[in-house]
């Protein structure tokens, strides 16, 4: 028999967590660190431990944006260290766009802030990468 208790954590909603697929190599400390931060915020990834220069291609992510890891959710190619917080606002907004990229690794993003960068942070900003190849700034963060 349920309790009353039982009976309503049993008919509480589940939010559905956001797949994404992710590309990266498979010795890489801050790609891991950055899908964990993503499965933290409600995203369930399926990494590809091959690298993620033929996916960047493949997708269509100019070079000049690239980073250590590509990921694809939705639709929309995500390049680097982006927050979760930004995935979702753009998965919201549904702009008409590629996607969004933080290029190089900046020391403060998601999965480059573990306690080896001892809080040592660089200003970085979010771009949103438009399909003619262009970007305007999405986020900025000090």
């Amino acid at each position: 028999m349920l309790n009353a208790a039982t009976s309503t954590l049993a008919k509480k909603p589940q939010a559905t967590a956001v797949p994404v697929q992710v590309w990266k190599d498979p010795s890489c400390g801050c790609c891991k660190d950055w899908v964990t931060h993503l499965e933290k915020n409600g995203f369930a990834a399926t990494t590809i431990d091959q690298g993620n220069s033929a996916a960047r291609v493949r997708l269509g992510m100019p070079q000049r944006f690239g980073s250590c890891h590509t990921a694809l959710v939705q639709g929309y190619v995500i390049e680097g260290h982006v927050p979760a917080s930004d995935i979702r606002r753009l998965l919201k907004d549904r702009p008409d766009a590629l996607g969004l990229a933080v290029p190089s690794m900046p020391l403060g993003s998601p999965g480059m802030d573990g306690p080896a960068y001892e809080g040592r942070r660089h200003p970085y900003q979010v771009l949103l990468i438009l399909k003619d190849g262009s970007a305007q700034v999405f986020n900025s963060y000090s």
